[in-house]
């Protein structure tokens, strides 16, 4: 089974609002920050702008097929990446650290893999949608 047109435009929608409020939070968090700045927090919206957004775009655009399961792994991975990102800015802007951030990129990883797994999974490459049809 595949994922229709329909819910691949719903991803690229849902990457591009967890952007927007990625750029939301950390322009406010920021502003209450005291002149304390952390390229963790400015640039965590580009995370799922970069690899949420626009491959989900560019798989729609070229009318590609995406086995079930696959977005909601690769999403988790992206979404992963943002929040360790984001955490990570919080705690330069508090001016600590923690060792348990390392945690965000490995299950980042993991999820990835696993979604990269599922989609090469028998077949090896994506499909394209036969013209007119939405799965």
């Amino acid at each position: 089974m595949y994922t229709s047109e329909r819910k691949l435009l719903g991803n690229v929608l849902m990457m591009l609002g967890c952007s927007l409020f990625l750029a939301l939070f950390g322009a406010i968090y920021e502003h209450f920050s005291h002149q304390v700045y952390s390229y963790f927090m400015l640039y965590a919206f580009a995370l799922p702008l970069a690899l949420g957004a626009l491959p989900w775009a560019l798989a729609l655009w070229m009318g590609r097929r995406v086995p079930e399961g696959v977005p909601g792994l690769w999403n988790a991975a992206v979404l992963t990446l943002a929040l360790g990102s984001v955490l990570r800015g919080v705690l330069d802007i508090y001016g600590t650290t923690n060792r348990l951030l390392a945690v965000y990129p490995i299950a980042a990883a993991v999820l990835a893999l696993l979604a990269l797994a599922r989609l090469l999974d028998g077949r090896g490459r994506l499909q394209a949608l036969p013209d007119g049809a939405s799965q």
